[in-house]
């Protein structure tokens, strides 16, 4: 069985890129499992920031390695907090600083100017492929609202405050079957499966 290395330390993300690979019969091992180094994410967009994470992890295992980097694009806020959407509220800041922060930023904003997507990019690298440096990119977008307070105590990031219109749930409340299945990261594992079935179906 081949093996493949998720470039994520986020637990949160390896949970749901594990179920989300589960179609591929592959020795699912995280890029803290094998002491991979922590790669600084310092692109100007997601791709960019996803495609150095895949690269990096996949030269330092030799592994084929998958990295995502998404966020949480706001209209009103003009795109952000976008690729800081992880530290938002500073460099350690937990999920509950975050979402304080966008609500403080969203505050006396109508609610239908309250838009916002959640983007993935997923990237792939295979050093042992005929063209090793070669990137694979997949992309998700889930278009949704932000609400004023959270509601359900599932997913975790800005899961609780994103509002889904077309289920009226937000993603902490919708379970981790059903959010798998309209995610920005299931969007993009879709498209990206597509790709690598080739070589791993």
């Amino acid at each position: 069985m081949r093996r493949l290395v998720f470039a994520t330390r986020n637990q949160g993300k390896l949970r749901e890129l594990s179920a989300l690979v589960a179609p591929l019969a592959l020795e699912i091992v995280s890029a803290a499992e094998l002491q991979a180094p922590e790669v600084v994410e310092d692109g100007q967009t997601f791709a960019e920031n996803a495609a150095k994470k895949a690269s990096v992890v996949a030269a330092a295992t030799s592994l084929p390695a998958l990295a995502d980097d998404s966020g949480l694009v706001v209209d009103a806020l003009e795109g952000a907090p976008g690729v800081h959407s992880a530290r938002f509220a500073g460099p350690r800041a937990t999920d509950a600083e975050n979402n304080l922060l966008l609500l403080q930023r969203l505050q006396g904003v109508a609610p239908r100017d309250r838009t916002a997507a959640f983007v993935c990019v997923m990237a792939f690298v295979d050093p042992g492929a005929s063209r090793p440096g070669e990137v694979l990119l997949a992309e998700g977008r889930c278009h949704g609202r932000i609400l004023e307070e959270a509601r359900g105590e599932g997913g975790f990031g800005y899961d609780p405050l994103f509002w889904v219109p077309e289920r009226g749930r937000t993603f902490a409340e919708l379970g981790s079957e059903v959010k798998n299945s309209i995610s920005h990261r299931a969007m993009a594992m879709r498209e990206m499966l597509s790709l690598l079935r080739p070589s791993f179906g």
